[in-house]
């Protein structure tokens, strides 16, 4: 498949295009600059709108092909083809970000008895690497004659998508749409941007077996990626498409956008390479496919990928457009419709402006009766309105005062009282979180959890933050929980998420916390960003030491000291600088000193919970240090905690490492780049503190600070110069400042999960 791709991409041969395809290109010149100054906008018919152009400084080159295009003018009909791709252009479009090209359909004919006699068509059509993809929502994959099974398949040799046309005998058959007899249809997925397409023939052994799917074959058969609207305006199901043995092309929809960044939030951050030029031009990020879009804003037209590409549409020069029947204004962006003065009503439809009459002696006992009868259920109406207004107010103020907002007002004023400053936490109104989230709309949800739902959020003042509006909140005495939230609040560590207020007023609290940009360490251990391929293993130890810190500082620091119950790494945010900051206290409790209370409900997440926390309900400090073990070893491996689709024996990645360790085999799991970039003995090392970390003794056990400080350790080890260069064992074991461990561990189950003979404990709550 790879010498594929380097041939030659001489792949669209394209046959004349119809009389209405024509038709549709020989369109004047809009009104608006199409190209750059100095630049070709047209080629033939085709008008060519920047990012697209023809020479150098015309088109947009932000590494990936597709916008340099190239006009062959030495035929009849000159030719618009995408450089470096040989796909020929039949038309380009800006307002709806699509390409139209042809693509000739695979053809395969056989003789009467079932021998192969000619095949042509295109072999595969690569758009890899390139700003172009096979729309989703346009085209769909054909497969005409029968009986055969049509399909393409990836640039990986994988199959894609396909459908199998079958015929009925001849008598049974009537015209009618692709839907299996004769002609079969098949959506495609998103982004596809390899296209390769196969016919599979039944055997003759099938057919013998089965006529039904051998009857009143055809002599030909066909497979081929077309426009929808094709497929629905020129295919009738009549025999005249039955018996093609012909060559011929159909109509296919390019998708195209400016893909060299995922979407509109990361290409906002680099204003030089950012496309949308025009000061009156939206962002849109790509429905099919990573990348973005630019579009005029409402009431403008023109081209968004250049200055001043977007200027004002002219409604009131539009009336074919625009229904107004009296007065058209044009404004910027808009207009607006009047009636002639001496009239009134209604300009925006036929006879909808009436002269004006005079107030008659009838029109004003009218006007009088009906106020005499109308004034008192108006009169009603408010009353109720300001009855609805009140029980809304003393329904805000009991679950204020039922959430400890009194008690957490006097904290709060004792705090100003004492430090002069509050701390920065603010008691928040529903109306002040409802206006910042745009009142909770779909489009600020910044991610979901066990414990409810995280919304973007701008106060009055500009302030990026994040509203986190919870599902259920667990009944707790209402001092208790006014403390703890302002306990949480006073906690200032750069590596901990701030909570910055609350709302009380709803019947479960809404936490308002400092906005973090850049997304959690799970997605750039498992997503799409790719910390493995992005980012070096130096900075993934300083991300585990910043975490490490954090927790440290709850245990240690923080008085009195917070157990975060739910540590993993959708907890662990990274900022722009990729700072970790531990976040998610919806599991958090106060480190009680009655060990009485330590007993709870169990809370957490699958593949990091503490065993023992299963077994006893009781969540301590040593707790976070196994989830926090979990962590380490996802960073270590870049495999998730738990897998469901593999053997039951692979599941967990707990119980896999301990297993390699037992055998000495735990390097093979490692991920490639951490062998590569640590020594033996670093590996070694932070081997030896993770497997303390899942110790199933909670008392064997380090420390959430020793663990932060031997990750330190490691972490200048690793930066050091003598790290780089053959040092021996004791120089070694002096940076680390580490005694040798023996990493032949022995396994009992005082100690881990007993994985002898396929046979593993499991805890049910």
């Amino acid at each position: 498949m790879a010498i594929a791709l380097a041939m030659p991409l001489v792949l669209l041969l394209l046959l004349p295009v119809t009389q209405a395809s024509a038709q549709e290109q020989q369109q004047q010149q809009p009104p608006w600059q199409v190209v750059r100054p100095g630049c070709r906008d047209k080629c033939g018919n085709i008008t060519i709108p920047y990012p697209f152009g023809i020479g150098a400084g015309c088109f947009r080159d932000d590494g990936r092909g597709g916008f340099q295009l190239e006009c062959n003018d030495t035929r009849s009909t000159p030719r618009l083809t995408v450089t470096g791709y040989g796909i020929r252009i039949t038309g380009l479009s800006v307002a709806t970000s699509e390409a139209r090209a042809h693509l000739k359909a695979t053809r395969r004919c056989y003789d009467s008895k079932g021998r192969l006699v000619s095949q042509s068509g295109a072999t595969f059509v690569p758009l890899v690497g390139s700003h172009y993809l096979f729309s989703q929502a346009r085209n769909r994959l054909v497969t005409l004659g029968c009986s055969s099974l049509g399909y393409f398949i990836d640039v990986l040799g994988y199959y894609v998508s396909g459908c199998m046309a079958v015929c009925r005998p001849q008598q049974f058959t009537t015209p009618g749409s692709c839907t299996g007899v004769a002609c079969c249809q098949s959506a495609i997925p998103p982004a596809v941007d390899y296209y390769e397409p196969f016919l599979l023939d039944f055997t003759k052994e099938h057919r013998d077996r089965d006529i039904a799917f051998y009857s009143n074959k055809t002599t030909c058969r066909y497979v081929f990626l077309v426009e929808t609207k094709w497929l629905s305006t020129r295919y009738t199901g009549d025999s005249e498409y039955l018996n093609w043995t012909k060559d011929f092309s159909v109509p296919v929809i390019l998708d195209w956008a400016v893909r060299n960044v995922g979407s509109c939030s990361a290409a906002r951050r680099n204003s030089t390479d950012y496309a949308c030029q025009s000061t009156l031009s939206d962002c849109i990020d790509s429905g099919d496919g990573h990348g973005y879009r630019c579009n005029c804003s409402k009431g403008y037209e023109g081209n968004p990928y250049l200055q001043d590409g977007c200027k004002d549409i002219d409604e009131c020069k539009r009336k074919e457009e625009q229904s107004c029947y009296g007065i058209c204004t044009n404004t910027l962006g808009s207009h607006t419709c009047q009636c002639p003065p001496g009239t009134s009503g209604d300009a925006m439809t036929e006879n909808g402006c009436l002269p004006k009459d005079n107030f008659t002696l009838a029109l004003k006992v009218v006007t009088g009766v009906s106020v005499g009868v109308f004034l008192p259920f108006f009169m009603s109406f408010w009353l109720y309105l300001g009855l609805q207004k009140r029980r809304l107010i003393r329904t805000k103020q009991k679950f204020f005062e039922l959430n400890g907002g009194v008690f957490l007002q006097q904290q709060i004023r004792n705090y100003s009282d004492t430090s002069k400053g509050g701390g920065g936490f603010k008691i928040f109104t529903k109306e002040e979180l409802e206006k910042a989230t745009n009142n909770f709309a779909a489009g600020r949800v910044l991610g979901h959890g066990g414990h409810g739902i995280v919304y973007k959020g701008v106060l009055e003042d500009k302030t990026v933050v994040a509203v986190k509006k919870s599902k259920t909140t667990e009944e707790v005495p209402t001092k208790e929980f006014a403390r703890e939230m302002f306990i949480l609040s006073q906690i200032n560590h750069k590596n901990v998420v701030k909570l910055l207020g609350c709302c009380l007023e709803v019947e479960v609290p809404m936490l308002v916390y400092e906005f973090v940009s850049n997304g959690t360490l799970y997605h750039y251990i498992h997503g799409s960003r790719g910390l493995d391929s992005d980012t070096g293993f130096n900075t993934c130890l300083r991300i585990a030491v910043e975490a490490a810190e954090a927790l440290a500082y709850m245990h240690s620091s923080a008085s009195p000291p917070i157990l975060h119950g739910d540590v993993k790494t959708a907890n662990i945010l990274l900022d722009d600088k990729l700072t970790a900051k531990v976040s998610d206290f919806g599991a958090s409790k106060l480190a009680p000193t009655d060990e009485a209370k330590m007993a709870t409900l169990v809370q957490g997440t699958c593949g990091y919970l503490d065993p023992e926390y299963l077994m006893t309900c009781r969540l301590t400090d040593k707790s976070d240090v196994y989830s926090f073990g979990v962590v380490l070893l996802e960073l270590l491996t870049r495999k998730k905690a738990l897998y469901f689709d593999g053997p039951e024996e692979d599941r967990s990645l707990v119980l896999c490492f301990m297993m390699a360790v037992k055998v000495g085999q735990h390097q093979d799991l490692l991920d490639s780049q951490v062998r590569d970039e640590m020594t033996i003995e670093a590996l070694e090392e932070i081997t030896h503190l993770v497997m303390r970390c899942l110790n199933m003794s909670g008392e064997e056990r380090p420390t959430m600070k020793e663990v932060a400080e031997r990750l330190e350790m490691l972490r200048r080890y690793h930066n050091h110069p003598w790290a780089q260069a053959d040092a021996n064992p004791e120089e070694e074991q002096s940076l680390l400042a580490m005694e040798p461990h023996n990493v032949n561990y022995k396994f009992t189950q005082d100690c881990v999960l007993d994985f002898e003979a396929s046979s593993t404990y499991s805890y049910s709550l």
